[in-house]
């Protein structure tokens, strides 16, 4: 069972937004000085709890200078239009690409009801408030946001979607990682190292850009790794191909469907190969699979998407 909030050294906290369940998704609220900003937001429905986060540790709305949310998916950045209401001195950073979501999010509305279903979308995710674009900055790859002189660096990172970012922070040499360098929840952990696995949500995921995404971060040989699912992990160079490996069996699975196949079939294969891994970095047997079901599931929609888009393209 995780805890609400996490601190971690550098002025950083962890943040549970509590999506779904506990220690699924995570925010991070980092200080410097009287400054602060957010990486990612959670859902709609997350805004009570980030701004508890800041009342913690007594900083006023104002001191909030910047909500960075690494990509658009409503998990990341459902509660971005929110809680920029409530911080008066604050700039939301995304990708350009991902600008025309938040500031009419009625698409990226629809396109989450169809992903999740409208029960579940309405009883986790909860919508998405419009954000003022002229509240709104665009980084490009290397731009750097000083933070009371602490650097935050964006960098370029496609392939779990189009619109994605991960921020280097200077001051803990850590990376915020969104989507792009996978999963890996706690409960796996008492192997050799964490599980992890990718993150191939429908429906711009594209094989080789995460591949190259996660080489280029891994090339940057953090100390640590703050993953939105879920939580810091000391970073090891046997992450990236565990990662690596996997990506290249996904798109292994998906080229010997011919016709492409439904995202259903898929999800056994995953499943194995999950727990392959799992055998390899030594799981014991008592592990709980069924925890992974909603993020197997979605990766198999990912990946049939993936796979019908290159079947266009070839027959193009």
């Amino acid at each position: 069972m995780t805890t609400r909030f996490a601190e971690l050294p550098a002025g950083i906290t962890r943040i549970d937004v509590e999506y779904t369940r506990p220690g699924f998704a995570a925010a991070w609220l980092i200080r410097e000085g009287q400054e602060a900003a957010f990486v990612e937001t959670g859902p709609l429905p997350s805004v009570p709890i980030l701004l508890e986060a800041l009342s913690r540790h007594g900083l006023g709305l104002e001191a909030v200078r910047a909500v960075i949310v690494t990509h658009v998916h409503l998990d990341h950045a459902g509660a971005a239009g929110e809680l920029m209401r409530h911080l008066p001195n604050a700039t939301l950073y995304l990708h350009a690409q991902g600008v025309k979501h938040l500031v009419d999010p009625t698409r990226l509305v629809d396109g989450a009801k169809v992903v999740y279903g409208e029960e579940k979308f309405l009883a986790t995710l909860g919508g998405a408030t419009p954000v003022d674009p002229a509240r709104i900055h665009t980084p490009t790859d290397g731009t750097t946001l000083d933070l009371a002189g602490r650097r935050l660096t964006f960098i370029e990172t496609p392939g779990h979607s189009l619109n994605h970012f991960c921020i280097l922070d200077h001051g803990s040499n850590g990376l915020f990682t969104g989507d792009a360098f996978g999963l890996s929840y706690r409960e796996f952990d008492g192997g050799q190292r964490p599980l992890i696995i990718p993150a191939t949500t429908p429906t711009q995921f594209d094989i080789e850009h995460s591949r190259l995404s996660i080489q280029r971060l891994a090339a940057l040989r953090p100390d640590w790794l703050y993953l939105t699912h879920f939580g810091p992990l000391p970073f090891d160079p046997a992450l990236a191909a565990d990662l690596d490996e996997q990506l290249v069996a996904y798109r292994e699975l998906a080229e010997q469907s011919d016709p492409p196949a439904g995202s259903a079939t898929y999800i056994p294969a995953l499943l194995d190969l999950t727990q392959t891994l799992g055998q390899k970095i030594g799981l014991p047997a008592t592990t709980e699979w069924s925890i992974l079901a909603m993020d197997l599931d979605l990766n198999a929609q990912g990946l049939a998407i993936w796979r019908e888009r290159m079947s266009r393209r070839t027959a193009g």
